[in-house]
């Protein structure tokens, strides 16, 4: 199993600032891959920190407690609990600091080992597998809009200029506990892990992601893909980070 990672994250074209952050690498031992993208909330000083403090809390936790030959459910606690930490760190951070009150960010999460793909995430930052002919939505989204089309408010189709698209309905950090959806996927050969904002889902459909993995080589997608984003808008901060299991 060869998996190549790559990632980029950009203010995008009416951005002042860039409240996403983002972050990946190897796992200790070379057993694997790790990655993580953060959209953070909570005005410009509020989301750049909180997304910051994510990023580079669940970085350092799974780099400290992950190794080879783990089994799925200790990868899971894991997993978990870097989230768990980074909640307690953006929350007591906006207690302590008025100027914070109220922060907090998405996460979408990965740990790619063993050829199995151990997901999770908080908001509406997404994860997608990408193969040769299908793009599939492997999170769901916690946001007003997914719970009105779940409900058969309205469609798929609507949902996409829903005035209250960007309103999510959990957050690491805002409160004192978060709750985590997590997922296991079997990345085959050929496929591609996508990580992203919903600043670059808002801008490129399913069918556009396809091309450009089929017709981009793994060190030049993420890059490829966030300019697309621009090309089409680039109306907030993009961030996308890219896995490919090399066949």
């Amino acid at each position: 199993m060869s998996l190549l990672v790559y990632g980029k994250t950009d203010v995008g074209r009416v951005r002042s600032t860039n409240q996403d952050a983002c972050d990946f690498g190897d796992l200790p031992e070379n057993s694997g891959i790790w990655a993580v993208v953060c959209d953070g909330m909570g005005g410009t000083n509020g989301g750049n920190i909180a997304s910051d403090i994510a990023v580079k809390t669940i970085s350092r936790e799974v780099q400290e407690a992950c190794r080879s030959g783990m089994e799925a459910d200790d990868i899971r606690d894991i997993i978990e609990c870097a989230i768990d930490e980074a909640n307690a760190e953006i929350y007591y951070k906006s207690i302590k600091e008025l100027t914070l009150s109220g922060m907090g960010t998405t996460v979408a999460m990965a740990v790619i080992t063993d050829g199995r793909a151990h997901i999770a995430h908080v908001g509406d930052s997404r994860v997608y597998v990408i193969s040769n002919n299908s793009v599939i939505q492997l999170t769901r989204d916690h946001s007003i809009v997914q719970m009105m089309v779940e409900a058969g408010q309205i469609s798929e189709e609507e949902a996409k200029n829903h005035p209250q698209k960007n309103v999510i309905t959990r957050a690491v950090g805002v409160l004192r506990y978060v709750d985590i959806d997590y997922c296991e996927y079997d990345l085959q050969e050929g496929e591609t892990l996508l990580l992203c904002s919903d600043g670059f889902s808002n801008c490129v459909e399913g069918d556009e992601m396809l091309e450009q993995v089929l017709h981009k080589p793994p060190e030049e997608l993420a890059e490829s893909l966030v300019a697309l984003a621009n090309q089409q808008g680039g109306s907030d901060n993009i961030t996308v980070v890219t896995v490919t299991n090399k066949a």
